[in-house]
């Protein structure tokens, strides 16, 4: 069931979705060659704590045998997504790296995912980077009440498929709100006039999954990490949002922030 937010409720998810954005502003300076991925998950977890909050991925068990062990999912070049940090896992020039982070505040979540750029890469990976997040703001331009969700995930689509650029089937958007993962699922793929129609109050989590190569994956050892099954890079970007009468709302960033 589709839950539809009250002003009031989406004002809380708005301080949720602040909370992660402070995080990507602590870990912005760390991504750099050197650094491990557990120092980056440390000083993410610390931030979510300092504002009150709690991490919505530690422990989450909506996959693996296992509870997600991490406040943020840090999946590097092949790695699509629910990568695990370590301090084996050094950050190496050459490397694109995803950081998914979640935030639940006063009774709701925030999640938002960007894709950092590690000294100098190849102009076609940093092309995947670039059009993965366009893709993004490409699709909640189609996220207006009266609109259908296939809307959303054919401008996705069309705009990385457009650039030659794989686009992952297996994984999608969500719904958000009290649960970190509510209906409907939002695919990053579809063709328009599709779908449920989209509505004022309705609160998504956008998330391209994009890929240099072949759009297949698999899912690596730990039964959590998701991997280009050409081991080429992928690349992730993503943002809470409320659809409103007035257009959608992003909530996972500060005012003209990143």
């Amino acid at each position: 069931m589709i839950t539809i937010k009250t002003p009031e409720a989406i004002d809380l998810m708005r301080q949720a979705g602040a909370v992660v954005a402070s995080v990507f502003d602590a870990i912005r300076p760390m991504m750099k060659e050197g650094v491990t991925t557990d120092v980056i998950d440390h000083i993410a977890h610390e931030v979510i704590l300092e504002a009150g909050a709690i991490p919505s991925f530690l422990g989450y068990d909506g996959q693996g045998p296992t509870p997600f062990p991490a406040a943020t999912c840090i999946s590097i070049d092949e790695e699509v997504v629910h990568g695990f940090p370590s301090a084996e896992r050094v950050l190496r020039d050459g490397m694109i790296v995803s950081v998914d982070v979640g935030a639940y505040l006063n009774g709701y979540h925030g999640d938002a995912a960007r894709t950092f750029i590690i000294g100098q890469v190849p102009d076609r990976i940093r092309e995947l980077v670039e059009v993965t997040e366009q893709a993004f703001w490409k699709g909640i331009e189609q996220a207006v009440p009266g609109n259908r969700l296939g809307d959303i995930s054919a401008a996705i689509q069309d705009h990385c498929e457009s650039h030659g650029f794989g686009v992952i089937r297996e994984l999608s958007g969500h719904g958000i709100g009290t649960e970190l993962h509510e209906s409907p699922n939002v695919p990053n793929y579809g063709r328009k006039s599709r779908g449920i129609r989209l509505v004022a109050g309705m609160t998504l989590a956008v998330e391209p999954m994009v890929t240099l190569g072949s759009r297949e994956v698999i899912i690596a050892d730990n039964d959590w990490t998701f991997e280009t099954r050409d081991g080429l890079p992928a690349s992730h970007y993503e943002n809470t949002f409320a659809i409103t009468e007035d257009g959608p709302v992003v909530l996972t960033m500060h005012a003209g922030g990143l």
